[in-house]
This record gives structure tokens, sequence and C-alpha cells, in this order.
């Protein structure tokens, strides 16, 4: 539980940061292309653009919205595209296609949890977060349990090829393992077409409201212990002749992490309206922002060693051969625009 001392210092961090917006830059606004996916782990995206701190700072974001990571690798490959929200996963992979693109702010941690709903959960329930689970369900219900999750490729997917293979053990064959988009992933569930996802936020959420009898059957830290998720990243050419922008882009990106983290009920209704179209209520969306699985971060120095743990992994299970860390991470952007927030010496 949180002290009085600690919630009157982080309102007053708060506070600063808020009446720190950066004013627009004489009468010029800098147009920039950037793709994002509806999904909590790019809430920042949202609380910036829904209190409108990018066009006070000069900045006109013009957006284009993704159902997952590796379509937004396509975009980018087809030369689409400014800057983006989107994992760490397809960050390495857009890398490791020889495109010129660096992460320059990471966006949440410990994001993928599997739900699970009907006989699945009674077999996790009854065997706990075992090969055994898996086998014993083959076995007596005659059929593989059949796991959604993101595109190959993908943090989600990523971090479940993870979890089957190094924490529980099993092959990869002995269970369907189907990718697909998110909004699919969250209609899949609620149908019960599959047993379970290895997923994130909203998702996470709206299905534990929404459909009886399901439950998280392994959390992140049984999945990938530190599992870094999304990042904002931009071409490299754009980060020579914008910099001054970006830093003002990461200023903003950081001041919503705080808000994130310190008063989500006020983020809410800002991420509501990208990551459920209006369709979800705001207490929903509010509980998403709450969740085990919404740990924002925005500093990418703190996820240089689990983006390389995930590169190798990614590697050695030929998940994705063409991706890469090494040059991917420009930390300078994050640390300047720290320091004019003054939290950098």
């Amino acid at each position: 539980m949180k002290t009085f001392k600690t919630i009157l210092v982080a309102g007053s961090l708060l506070g600063v940061l808020l009446t720190a917006l950066p004013g627009k830059a004489g009468t010029d606004m800098v147009t920039l292309e950037m793709a994002y996916m509806p999904i909590v782990p790019c809430s920042q995206l949202f609380v910036i653009e829904g209190m409108g701190w990018a066009k006070k700072a000069g900045i006109n974001l013009k957006l284009t919205r993704f159902s997952s990571g590796p379509a937004i690798v396509q975009a980018i490959a087809s030369g689409k595209m400014d800057v983006m929200c989107f994992g760490i996963g397809p960050a390495m992979v857009t890398r490791g296609k020889g495109i010129k693109l660096k992460v320059i702010a990471a966006g949440i941690v410990n994001q993928i949890a599997v739900i699970a709903h009907g006989d699945l959960v009674k077999y996790f329930d009854k065997y706990g977060n075992s090969a055994k689970a898996i086998r014993m369900f083959t076995k007596e219900k005659g059929r593989k349990p059949k796991i959604a999750s993101f595109p190959k490729g993908s943090v989600p997917d990523t971090v479940t090829r993870h979890w089957l293979l190094r924490k529980l053990r099993v092959e990869l064959d002995e269970v369907e393992l189907i990718g697909m988009g998110a909004s699919r992933v969250q209609q899949a569930l609620l149908a019960r077409a599959v047993d379970a996802a290895g997923i994130l936020e909203p998702i996470l959420t709206i299905v534990k409201t929404k459909l009886p009898g399901s439950k998280i059957i392994a959390g992140a830290k049984d999945m990938m212990p530190g599992q870094p998720g999304s990042t904002i990243a931009a071409r490299e050419h754009v980060i020579a002749k914008y910099r001054d922008t970006l830093v003002k882009l990461v200023e903003l990106h950081i001041k919503a992490t705080e808000l994130l983290k310190n008063d989500p009920a006020a983020a809410a209704p800002h991420v509501r309206n990208f990551v459920a179209k209006g369709l979800v209520d705001v207490k929903t969306i509010q509980a998403a922002l709450e969740s085990p699985s919404a740990n924002f971060e925005d500093n990418p120095a703190n996820i240089i060693v689990e983006s390389r743990y995930m590169h190798d992994f990614q590697k050695s299970e030929k998940i994705k051969t063409t991706v890469e860390v090494d040059g991917l991470f420009d930390i300078t952007i994050y640390n300047d625009a720290a320091r004019n927030l003054g939290l950098r010496k």
C-alpha cells in the first residue's frame, strides 16, 4: 500500500512534469507519420494525443492504426511511417531487414500473460503451470489445446513460445499455436474458438470481465521475466532531420508515463478512445491500466539487456532468423528529454 508520503512525492513530480509542457516552437508545426496498435502498451501515445500535448509542442502526429507489429514492419519496409509505437520484437525484425531504425523510448515491460477458459483452466488448476497440464488436456480431450497470440515474431508470440518451450518444456507441436491480430484474438476468446491466448491488455481485462470462468494461468514472470514490450522507434533519417522534435516527443512520453503510473483514472478516458473505440467502459480500461500486466516504462536503457535475451531466443528457436539488436537503441534522445525535464543533471 502506498504511504501518504509516497503519494505526495509522486503527485508533486507529476505536477512538475505536467506544468513543464514545451510550447509550440515558433509557428512551424512538424508533421510525423506515426504507426500504432490499439493496445494498452501504446497508452503513452493515447494520453499525449488525448491531452493535446503534441500540438502544443509543435508536433502534428499523423496516426495510422495497425492490427499487429508485423503489419507495421511491412509498412516500414514499403517506405511508410516516420515514427512507430510497436513491440521490441518487430523493431528487431525491422533492423534485421537492414532498415535504419532506432528505439528511442521504452513503453512497457512484463506485459504478456496467458488467459484461458473452460477445461484448460481446470487442468492448470489441477496440475499447475506445467507440461502435464497440457499433456493431460490432450490425452483426455482428444485434441491439442488451441492457443492464440499475435503473428509470429511479435512480442506476444515470442513470449508465448518462450513459456511453452523454456518454462513448460513442451514442444510446439503439442499445442495449436494460432497467430492473429488483436481484435481477432479477443473475438476468438469470447467465442470460445480457442482455449487460451498469450496476450496483453486491454484484452486480458476485457476477457476476464466478459467471459465467465476465464482466468490468468500464467503471468509475465511465469513466461519470460523482465520481458520488454512496446517501444517508440524512429527512422534514422527522421532522427537526423527532426532530432529536437523527437526530444520533445519523448518529453511528452515521459510525462504520459508518469500520469499512467500515478493517476490511471485521469489517463483512462484517453486510452479508451483509442483501444476500444468507445465500446468498452472507462472503468474496464482503468482496470486494464492498473493490472499486473501494465508495467509502464519509458527509459530505453532499462530494456537493453532483456531485449538481447529476447533476440537470442528468437534466433535460437528460429522464430525470426533476421533479427538485430546491435545498434538498435539510441538512448541519447531519452537522456536529453529527461534532462530538459529536470530528471537528469
